[in-house]
């Protein structure tokens, strides 16, 4: 589906054709460049696109069908980008893609299974005509940059349910069975957004310093402040993996500790009734020649030994904290 077609020139909109009137619009001046937005696009709108700005025929083939890792790939002087689109939902990051076509004159946006729009961008774009001017290699900058930001609030909401999980894991009677799937599923929103950036991350590196596109070579300082913030996503990742890692097995391990704790328990208890039914159990045997038998108090004396030995075992266990 078509959202947007603008014909751009000096950096102002002055025109917003169909997709079967690019060639007219653009022959109407020699500096005029097109941005065209789509979504879920059939394969009619891909076709006639890729007849009217002579897209390459493997791009737009990776284009329709989707499911693209992130790249940056050059069919002469044509870029053609990849990028995960993600947004947050309720059993983890939904994963989109947008599809970027870049040419002397052109750019294309083609999104997919995404409801992020780029619409700000471009607002933002026509708000400030002196960086539009500069043509399609600053509309790639800023969908990269617009793309990148939206990584930032779901990296750092990651990190706060982190920290959360880290403050409440030592409190008494946690359920150690919900914090453990509380971290795979944040190890699972990780894995995610690290499949976005780290591709990414090393294509950005490409479009600044050394061989860059044409399309790029006037603006590799905006693509290294790009490739910096995917550095410090990286970084923020990197982290966020290995305290994972560390706080599952610090849960496993309470766990095992609290094991270890109610087995002592149990022993401590079963030596107090043991040492019962033991002095019970002697007590007990019929024979005729046990003294206690005759006496008065010989009933009390057996009951008061009992709680004098089962006492010392308990007084003796609570020292130790086994109870």
């Amino acid at each position: 589906m078509l959202i947007n077609s603008a014909v751009y020139d000096d950096g102002r909109l002055v025109a917003e054709p169909g997709l079967d009137e690019l060639s007219e619009a653009l022959a109407a001046s020699a500096t005029s460049f097109v941005w065209i937005a789509l979504r879920d696009p059939n394969d009619d709108e891909l076709t006639r696109l890729r007849r009217g700005l002579d897209l390459p025929a493997l791009a737009v083939e990776d284009a329709r069908k989707g499911q693209q890792r992130p790249k940056v790939e050059e069919y002469g002087d044509i870029t053609f980008a990849v990028m995960h689109l993600l947004e947050a939902g309720s059993d983890g990051l939904v994963v989109g893609e947008v599809h970027v076509f870049v040419g002397p004159r052109f750019v294309v946006s083609v999104r997919h299974r995404s409801q992020q729009g780029f619409l700000g961008v471009r607002d933002r774009a026509e708000r400030e005509p002196e960086l539009l001017r500069q043509g399609p290699g600053f509309v790639l900058y800023a969908l990269m940059d617009a793309v990148v930001d939206r990584y930032i609030p779901l990296m750092d909401d990651i990190d706060d349910k982190l920290e959360t999980l880290e403050a409440t894991m030592f409190q008494p009677r946690q359920d150690r069975q919900a914090v453990v799937q509380q971290l795979f599923a944040l190890k699972q929103r990780l894995a995610t957004l690290r499949h976005a950036v780290t591709p990414l991350l090393e294509v950005t590196s490409k479009l600044h310093g050394g061989r860059v596109p044409m399309v790029c070579k006037a603006l590799q300082d905006y693509f290294r402040d790009v490739y910096d913030h995917l550095v410090r996503l990286q970084a923020s990742i990197d982290a966020a993996r290995e305290t994972i890692i560390a706080a599952t097995q610090v849960n496993l391990t309470l766990v095992t500790v609290e094991e270890s704790l109610v087995t002592k328990r149990l022993a401590a208890w079963a030596a107090i009734f043991a040492a019962s039914t033991a002095l019970a159990g002697i007590w007990g045997m019929n024979f005729e020649h046990m003294p206690e038998l005759k006496w008065a108090y010989g009933y009390p004396l057996a009951l008061g030994t009992i709680a004098l030995v089962s006492g010392a075992l308990y007084w003796r266990f609570k020292r130790l904290r086994w109870l």
